[in-house]
């Protein structure tokens, strides 16, 4: 039987294929916001999906009919601005959302309904992002038009996905996109039919999770180090990442080196 664990704004539980479901759902309202209370309630939530050792994939979703997340609590924001604490609020902020996304498990984000601001930041924090083809789902970083930008990693995150020029029209302009839209862009990996979006990103997290369990998922975790690094460096890794397949120790320690950036010990031999 399913494991569940509530709390005043999100829901977990755990199926029996080891996937583990946060589910947004604050009480009494039709929406879903960050607010501290809610970083810190996801910040407990990651302690437990990293201190779990059973766990095979997370998915971030919602129970709203039309409210993925709509981002950070205005009223949270406008107090911090006024008592000079903003920076400490956006530094929690990318805190917890760097936990989510240097978990060592797959991690899809479920969006249905809008997802705006930190609530779509929160889905970029994910490996994958799954959007329901509904006309509720928008997806954006509107805070612009307010005087703010994207603080919890959306500057840093959405441009290695889209570009420069694409985050900045999407930003400066204030515009939200419908599923199909955003995935033309590149918000999302997947469109999933209305209905089927949790099922779908359950569906990706299985698959994932099976497939990297056969190679290490930490070693997926460094194709974006590839990506980013030079070509010598790139194929330093593929060298590395072969030889872990075949359960070299070696390799471990020198792929283990390399995330650690001490090049000096995983210079060719």
């Amino acid at each position: 039987m399913p494991a569940v664990a509530t709390g005043p704004m999100i829901r977990r539980e755990i199926g029996d294929d080891h996937v583990c479901l946060l589910v947004f759902d604050r009480p009494e309202s039709g929406a879903n916001i960050f607010d501290a209370a809610t970083l810190d309630e996801l910040n407990e939530h990651l302690d437990s999906v990293e201190n779990d050792a059973s766990l095979r994939g997370l998915i971030i979703a919602s129970a709203k009919k039309s409210i993925f997340v709509a981002g950070a609590d205005l009223k949270t924001l406008l107090q911090q601005a006024r008592s000079g604490d903003m920076r400490a609020f956006i530094a929690h902020g990318q805190r917890v959302l760097n936990r989510l996304a240097e978990l060592k498990i797959p991690t899809v984000a479920a969006i249905h309904g809008a997802s705006a601001g930190g609530g779509y930041e929160v889905t970029l924090a994910c490996d994958y992002r799954m959007a329901s083809d509904d006309p509720a789902t928008r997806i954006g970083l509107p805070e612009t038009t307010l005087g703010l930008i994207p603080a919890w990693g959306g500057c840093t995150r959405l441009p290695r996905l889209i570009g420069v020029s694409r985050m900045m029209e999407m930003m400066l302009t204030g515009r939200v996109y419908r599923a199909e839209e955003g995935y033309g862009f590149g918000f999302s990996h997947y469109v999933a039919p209305i209905g089927e979006g949790l099922a779908k990103a359950k569906e990706l997290a299985r698959k994932i999770a099976s497939n990297a369990g056969r190679t290490n998922f930490a070693l997926i975790q460094a194709l974006p180090r590839i990506a980013e690094g030079d070509r010598a460096a790139g194929y330093l890794m593929e060298a590395l990442m072969s030889s872990i397949a075949q359960d070299d120790v070696e390799a471990k320690s020198r792929l283990r080196a390399f995330l650690e950036k001490r090049a000096d010990k995983v210079a060719p031999r």
